[in-house]
């Protein structure tokens, strides 16, 4: 598995990443085979959302383009109405640009092609390289034939163009019910690459398209509609994932046979991450079944479930990167892309002061009523971010795992008797505790505090070993938060016991909804999709389901936490 050791070093954005896909490009500019032209596209299939894999392609495609001077197309595979949506061609069309896609005015479909691809298919009948099929689906399949055995050809096969020439027609015009013919094409059924054993190009599907609507009740094959959008498009470069590999040879065929502008397809590895699914049939399943709150739930490796969760661009951009581009397939530790995101919101996120799971803290020496206004960094690593005031009262917030009782070895926070520093406030010492008398549970924590050590800081020089957030209560925000953990149990979700499906991994709890959070006032009418540090606890966003009245905050990534590890051992 791909994983950072030390933690892998941040390339500027801007900066050229060499991989085997670059280097035949500055090869082509050498050699002047396209002229000197460099043109990419992004062509997906709008059956679904954009996930964290298609950031990757994003990046690749738009990334050589810019890089070289060239131009990077967005197009549509619509080629398959009964799975495709605007919902999808939107959300695409959002999360490519978001990620820094900029195709200008060059977004396509292949669907823009139909009408050229019908000639094509006719020109290809005409040229005896097609026939009509009478076969169903699967009585093809059976025909196939294996990796050491080659396929029995058709009895269709040698139809006369003429006869094959007015099927089409016909399946054109509406005339068969769905998937009663198909167009293939007359290739070699004894071929050692399956995909060129007479593969089918045009299947009669009577569904409404949503761009063309109901003009159209056959529909052409991804292996046939691919390689001539590229030409029409005068494509360089069409670069794929490695699954598509043996479907270069079908790319070339058509290409060739019809004599037209010929790209060259490129394949890399697709991206695979350990904890995740990335097939869109899957995410699907999820929607569909309820499973998660829709594409954009945070728990998804979609774009716009990672955005928002509160992941950046330039976070994904730097993953993407990392990761680079190879011939060969394999899986990537999850833990990378958060240590990308960590160190790209550490760089950005203003720090706050939030409580989760509060306890009531009574300060019994500081006087009644008195509110300071304690300076707060607004982030260390941001010196022009400037500060803030935080008001600091009497009765405070803490978390509750920041106080025990009886505490475990080595756990340095609050505890009876023992002094800590409250974050940009004072010294406090644990005189005693109110519990509630039917459950025994502590309900409040009182302590003193030394004036001297206003700031965090003793004049006298001692030290504490634990230094504590904190939220006055008097000025204390309201908020609902949702931590969010892996959606699934186990690295491969797929490795399930027989008779189930990757379900039967999901994390049950994935989501955490805390509904009693207490927030300091300055995160009061925080705007959707800000980003902050919640000091302690991890980063988080604000969700769009938030408002004034009631404030949503997601963990986007938590912080490694050394006192999880420590209390784990102790109990």
């Amino acid at each position: 598995m791909n994983s950072p050791t030390a933690g892998p070093e941040i390339a500027d954005s801007d900066a050229p990443v060499s991989n085997f896909v670059r280097d035949i490009i500055i090869d082509d500019l050498k050699t002047n085979k396209f002229g000197g032209r460099v043109h990419t596209r992004f062509p997906p299939e709008p059956n679904g959302y954009l996930h964290i894999g298609h950031a990757k392609s994003i990046n690749l495609n738009f990334g050589l383009a810019a890089e070289f001077g060239g131009q990077c197309n967005l197009r549509f595979d619509d080629t398959n109405p009964s799975k495709e949506e605007t919902e999808y061609v939107d959300s695409i069309i959002e999360d490519a640009r978001w990620l820094g896609g900029d195709w200008g005015d060059r977004m396509f479909y292949a669907s823009d092609y139909f009408d050229q691809l019908y000639e094509w298919a006719v020109q290809l009948i005409k040229a005896g390289k097609a026939f009509v099929c009478d076969l169903s689906g699967d009585e093809v399949r059976k025909q196939r034939g294996t990796l050491t055995e080659p396929g029995q050809e058709s009895p269709y096969r040698n139809r006369t163009v003429e006869e094959s020439l007015d099927l089409f027609a016909r399946m054109k015009a509406g005339e068969f019910p769905d998937g009663f013919r198909t167009l293939r094409a007359k290739i070699d059924m004894a071929s050692a690459n399956l995909n060129m054993r007479d593969p089918i190009m045009y299947r009669i599907l009577h569904a409404e398209h949503h761009r063309t609507g109901n003009k159209w009740c056959i529909y052409p094959m991804y292996d046939f509609a691919h390689g001539q959008s590229d030409s029409i498009e005068r494509i360089t470069h069409s670069i794929c994932t490695l699954e598509f590999e043996d479907h270069r040879p079908l790319y070339n065929w058509y290409i060739e046979q019809l004599g037209i502008y010929h790209p060259y397809q490129y394949e890399f590895d697709r991206l695979n991450l350990t904890y995740t699914i990335l097939s869109k049939r899957k995410l699907l399943m999820l929607v569909q079944k309820g499973l998660v709150n829709g594409w954009d739930d945070p728990r998804m490796p979609t774009v716009s479930g990672l955005r928002r969760r509160g992941y950046t661009p330039e976070a994904i951009r730097n993953f993407c990167r990392r990761v680079g581009v190879s011939k060969t397939n394999g899986a990537t530790e999850l833990s990378l892309l958060e240590y990308f995101l960590r160190e790209d919101l550490n760089k950005r996120a203003a720090r706050v002061m939030a409580v989760l799971r509060p306890l009531r803290v009574v300060i019994d020496n500081y006087p009644e009523g008195q509110v300071e206004e304690m300076e707060a960094v607004n982030n260390p690593e941001d010196a022009s971010a400037g500060t803030r005031l935080v008001p600091f009262s009497r009765v405070l917030y803490i978390e509750q795992d920041d106080f025990r009782e009886d505490p475990p070895k080595q756990y340095f926070r609050l505890s009876r008797g023992r002094e800590v520093r409250l974050r940009y406030g004072y010294f406090i010492t644990a005189t005693g505790v109110v519990k509630d008398p039917a459950t025994s549970e502590i309900v409040e924590v009182h302590c003193t505090y030394d004036p001297a050590t206003r700031g965090g800081n003793a004049p006298d020089g001692r030290r504490v070993k634990s230094t504590i957030h904190w939220v006055s209560a008097a000025h204390a925000i309201d908020a609902e938060v949702r931590l969010y953990d892996n959606l699934f149990t186990t690295e491969n979700p797929d490795d399930v016991p027989e008779g189930q499906d990757f379900t039967a991994n999901l994390n049950p709890k994935s989501l955490d909804v805390v509904t009693g959070a207490k927030l300091e006032p300055s995160l009061r009418g925080a705007s959707p999709s800000s980003r902050y540090q919640f000091e302690r606890l991890g980063y988080f966003s604000v969700d769009p389901d938030s408002t004034t009245e009631k404030p949503v905050f997601n963990r986007t990534v938590a912080l490694r936490d050394t006192w999880a590890k420590i209390e784990k051992k102790s109990k």
